[in-house]
């Protein structure tokens, strides 16, 4: 009766996981294999904001080769540190924002979802210049938006798959493993839901 329930409720999961009615802030938006889209082939998004007025996410796994303190070189606390720039989608990309693992919420951010805030170079600072363990931080140059009723209508074509930001430390996961791995966990999610 147990394995029943657990298989019922991994079905009810994996239905959930491909719909457009699971996508919400604080999800991981997870491209299909295949999404043939330059922009996101192969990615995997932080979704920062999602509502009545569209979708903004983050591309996680895009690391590019700039180091952060050439982007804010006023920063005297990140020099000689080797946090790199990520391309965090096609929008505004001159646009700097930066996505905090903090261990509460602090003046000048924004709750993404547990612990995962989005704020502003004064929290970068902070972090830099007082240190805990589990905070960290990553900067964007960019980010990815969806007008209203468009993401809904990429995921009902199959482009998308959802997962909950949970699944992986998204702050410490190797960028390179994030999308196969993703993908790997929507495969199983599928597969059960069979």
């Amino acid at each position: 009766m147990g394995t029943l329930f657990l298989l019922s409720t991994l079905s009810a999961q994996a239905q959930q996981e491909f719909s457009p009615r699971s996508v919400e802030k604080g999800v991981l938006l997870v491209a299909s294999p295949s999404m043939s889209d330059p922009n996101f082939h192969q990615t995997v998004l932080l979704i920062v904001e999602h509502g009545r007025g569209g979708t903004v996410g983050l591309i996680l796994n895009r690391p590019t080769n700039v180091l952060v303190s050439e982007v804010l070189p006023d920063f005297t606390v990140l020099k000689r540190t080797t946090h790199r720039l990520f391309a965090g989608g096609p929008v505004e990309r001159t646009q700097l924002v930066l996505l905090f693992r903090l261990t509460q919420l602090l003046p000048d951010t924004r709750q993404i979802v547990d612990r995962i805030y989005v704020g502003t170079p004064r929290v970068l600072e902070r972090i830099m210049t007082q240190p805990k363990p589990t905070e960290t931080f990553r900067a964007f140059s960019g980010f990815a938006g969806w007008a209203p009723g468009q993401l809904e209508h990429e995921m009902l074509e199959g482009a998308w798959g959802v997962l909950p930001s949970n699944v992986f430390n998204i702050f410490d996961k190797d960028p390179d493993a994030l999308w196969p791995d993703c993908i790997s966990r929507l495969q199983a999610l599928r597969t059960i839901s069979r």
